[in-house]
């Protein structure tokens, strides 16, 4: 039901996830972000608990794999889960039990994993790998091209209906948080409209929050 990129930034230590679906609102339970901690997309028969677990265990220090496994092991059902993780150094863990569902896979990457499941291809899973390690620029433009290359791929064997696009960098919100929650078609290009309107706009709301005196003009009524 589900695919997804999860990634890092070597030059900026950002921390990011790229997901679609055929559920609706796939970003209000896959993707949990953690800033200088890690990034972990909690797929298949979602358990969102294992997300904040996992990113805990890492901040307590545990390394990536042993932080997966611990939080897998104290909910039980693992059978059921997929899940992939990226850690604040790059350091990787996946998991996909043995009822996800469908064609699934998990591959990690340089600094980043992909995983997938009811995909038209296993392939899917590769491409986004792929697409990742050779593209270009910011963090969150990569997790779209990334998400772009499985779709092109192939994707999900059936219709995806939400998807979401999550990164984190040195702040303790996330600097980028865009979410399709339901589209009758094509939610990944709709969030990448959503991205292309947001991106020249990212740092003019990262300015208003931290220094308003610097802040550009909101270009509102009383805005003098």
């Amino acid at each position: 039901m589900t695919f997804s990129i999860v990634g890092r930034c070597t030059e900026t230590g950002q921390l990011g996830i790229a997901i679609s679906s055929s559920s609706i609102a796939v970003g209000a339970r896959c993707p949990w972000l953690r800033a200088g901690v890690g990034a972990v997309a909690s797929q298949n028969i979602t358990l969102p608990a294992l997300g904040p677990q996992i990113l805990d265990e890492l901040a307590a220090g545990l390394v990536a794999p042993k932080a997966m496994d611990r939080a897998l092991a104290r909910n039980g059902y693992s059978q059921y889960r997929q899940v992939a993780v990226v850690d604040a150094h790059g350091n990787t863990a996946l998991f996909s039990g043995s009822h996800a569902l469908g064609n699934h896979h998990a591959l990690a990457g340089e600094q980043c994993v992909a995983a997938g499941n009811l995909l038209a291809d296993v392939g899917v899973i590769a491409a986004m790998v792929a697409a990742f390690e050779c593209s270009e620029g910011c963090l969150a433009a990569r997790l779209m091209k990334a998400l772009q290359a499985g779709q092109a791929a192939g994707g999900e064997a059936g219709t995806v209906h939400s998807a979401a696009l999550s990164v984190v960098g040195d702040l303790t919100w996330p600097i980028v948080d865009l979410r399709v929650d339901w589209a009758e078609k094509n939610p990944i290009g709709e969030l990448e409209k959503l991205w292309l309107a947001y991106q020249p706009q990212l740092q003019d709301y990262l300015t208003r929050a931290l220094d308003p005196t610097l802040a550009p003009r909101y270009g509102v009524p009383g805005d003098e």
